[in-house]
């Protein structure tokens, strides 16, 4: 069996489509981060998923422009930190003004979280929501054609709905997605609820074992694949979209490449805390709620 370049999209509940892989460039930095966005996207990606909080925007709007590839056949994303949800027009301008770009396609609250830049501590008069509307005005600026969440339980996802003022549901929630923190539950949820998942860490990090976990080994052997190609198929295979990050040209090509997995190795994937236990890489207290 061999593994194809994805294609895969999903339709957003706002109409508009997203590409089902992505290129995330959380950690890459300078002319590095330049030359994979641009390598990415001229082999065959049309996602990329950043942040003004990782620090390459820059980067990344230059990569798009040396890459040949037209903007509208690009998707692209980037967020909101923790210390800006009073300020949420000057961000973005901000993040704008760095990507060098017209428009983003989606805008997101990276977490839900709202906090005091000068104490790091949480505002007692503003919380997740009150940014939330502000991040909704972004839409009638014509630079922003989606917006939406990350990192959030399905008990936020609930109150921020539950608001009067919030009359624009988010698209996507973003969050940690891997065979080790499959999350079905909240998963199911957001898509029960029209909210496409997207995952990242899908192939974990460098100090975690999902790249070296014996059973996902097998499972690449088995299908003559790499681990990493089995690790986003299975998150493309579930519906949600997949957010692997690399520098390397290699891993970048392998890791739009997926195939289908059969119903065994999918409940194997699916299954495989039973046998290894739950693995967070990101953690934080904003977790703690039941979902």
């Amino acid at each position: 069996m061999s593994a194809q370049i994805c294609t895969k999209t999903y339709k957003l509940n706002n109409g508009k489509t997203i590409p089902a892989v992505a290129l995330g460039t959380w950690l890459a930095k300078g002319k590095e981060c330049v030359e994979s966005v641009s390598f990415a996207l001229r082999n065959g990606y049309r996602h990329i998923d950043t942040a003004a909080h990782y620090g390459c925007e820059k980067e990344v709007g230059q990569g798009i422009r040396e890459s040949g590839i037209p903007r509208e056949e690009i998707f692209l994303t980037t967020k909101v930190w923790n210390f800006d949800h009073k300020k949420v027009r000057q961000a973005f301008d901000e993040s704008m003004d760095r990507l060098g770009l017209d428009y983003v396609d989606m805008y997101l609250l990276h977490w839900p979280k709202s906090l005091d830049p000068a104490t790091e501590t949480p505002y007692e008069d503003w919380d997740f929501v009150d940014t939330y509307k502000e991040i909704q005005k972004l839409l009638d600026t014509g630079r922003v054609k989606s917006i939406g969440i990350s990192n959030f339980t399905v008990t936020k996802a609930k109150k921020l709905l539950a608001d009067p003022g919030v009359t624009v549901k988010p698209v996507v929630n973003q969050i940690e997605g891997h065979p080790l923190l499959p999350q079905p539950e909240l998963t199911k949820w957001f898509q029960d609820n029209d909210i496409v998942i997207e995952c990242y860490c899908p192939l974990g990090s460098s100090e975690t074992t999902l790249v070296v976990n014996d059973t996902i080994v097998g499972i690449a052997k088995k299908n003559n694949v790499d681990v990493g190609q089995v690790l986003v198929s299975w998150g493309v295979q579930r519906d949600t979209v997949v957010l692997p990050k690399s520098t390397k040209k290699d891993r970048i090509l392998s890791n739009l490449k997926t195939f289908k997995l059969s119903d065994e190795d999918m409940h194997t994937l699916d299954t495989l805390t039973d046998k290894y236990g739950v693995q967070r890489e990101v953690q934080d207290d904003v977790f703690d709620d039941p979902l």
